[in-house]
């Protein structure tokens, strides 16, 4: 882990990566500086940062797509190192709206690089995505794997890690790590940090949870025909406090000049069944699921072969799937007493 520390520009960091990620950074001695338009957060979460991290956290609202924003924050702060959350993230939304993606996630991303290039800063670290991926067949998927977007969401990721690597290629100083996460879930196990995000999130856990707790009748289960164990998709979750530690780790990395592309995953699958039986037991209530239509642009299976990620920032996930639910369950549990 780094031991110098930094000051530390997190775009998005009020959501739920993001804000886990803050927390991560200020353990660590760093100093984050956090843009984010709260279209999907809200800065109440600072408060709780506060009182996991025992520090303010300065926070700006502003739009990454928004030049004049980004190039106040960088005029403003000694900024050494970016992490790049912000975006839109929804699969369905984005086959719906596929423009809309590529203005905030990829024009977003080009305005971010060019406020970079002006203040002198050449450090990235890019949330990526398995999505990346497509349908590259049964089995663990490595860095190597062949990438077939599906759909806009996850061409606009592939679109921006191409992005980094031809400005690696052209800026000497310039270094970024692209992480491709596969499905994090879970929350802060002191239940102050989690998915808060907004109503009718299209994400599978906070749906989950809603049907333990009583909120949803069914959880609609997009498919049973696919070509897997039990006919749902297969996805490799991880705990987003995994996630978080992984970016602090990669801050090492960063600072080599080049673009490198890195796999977060446990390198365990589980179906939609799967996930809401161990959301059952978790919650200790009834989780009931109804098949309904495959969505658009998913695919059958995405498992990531982490070993790249151990060699090269000693990292590897510490949470299993049991872990995952049961923090997100005391997470739920607690936001519900927040409200």
């Amino acid at each position: 882990m780094t031991t110098t520390p930094r000051t530390v520009l997190v775009t998005g960091g009020a959501g739920y990566i993001g804000s886990h990620v803050v927390v991560d950074l200020i353990a660590s001695g760093h100093v984050p500086v956090v843009i984010d338009d709260f279209s999907n957060s809200d800065p109440s979460v600072f408060d709780r940062i506060r009182e996991l991290a025992d520090a303010d956290v300065e926070w700006v609202r502003g739009d990454i797509t928004d030049a004049a924003a980004l190039n106040d924050v960088f005029e403003s702060h000694d900024i050494d190192a970016v992490l790049h959350f912000a975006g839109r993230k929804a699969v369905g939304e984005s086959c719906e709206k596929p423009e809309l993606y590529f203005d905030v996630n990829v024009g977003g991303t080009a305005a971010l690089l060019a406020a970079m290039n002006d203040h002198g800063v050449h450090e990235m670290i890019f949330s990526s995505s398995c999505s990346v991926y497509g349908e590259a067949g049964g089995g663990p998927l490595t860095e190597e794997s062949p990438t077939g977007p599906t759909n806009p969401y996850a061409w606009s990721k592939l679109t921006c890690e191409s992005m980094l690597e031809q400005v690696a290629q052209r800026r000497e100083r310039f270094g970024a790590v692209s992480l491709r996460y596969f499905n994090p879930i879970g929350a802060h196990p002191s239940a102050l940090l989690g998915e808060d995000g907004r109503e009718n999130s299209p994400n599978i856990m906070p749906r989950l949870l809603e049907v333990a707790s009583g909120d949803r009748d069914h959880l609609t289960v997009l498919g049973d025909d696919y070509p897997t164990r039990d006919g749902s998709c297969v996805r490799d979750y991880l705990h987003v406090i995994d996630v978080a530690r992984a970016h602090v780790q990669a801050l090492d990395l960063v600072s080599e000049p080049g673009h490198r592309v890195i796999n977060l995953g446990t390198g365990v699958g589980t179906t939609v069944f799967e996930l809401a039986r161990a959301t059952s037991e978790a919650s200790g209530n009834e989780v009931a699921t109804v098949v309904g239509d495959r969505r658009p642009g998913d695919v059958s299976e995405l498992v990531a072969d982490p070993s790249l990620a151990r060699r090269v920032l000693g990292w590897a996930a510490e949470y299993d799937v049991a872990d995952m639910c049961a923090d997100a369950w005391r997470h739920h549990l607690a936001r519900a007493r927040r409200s």
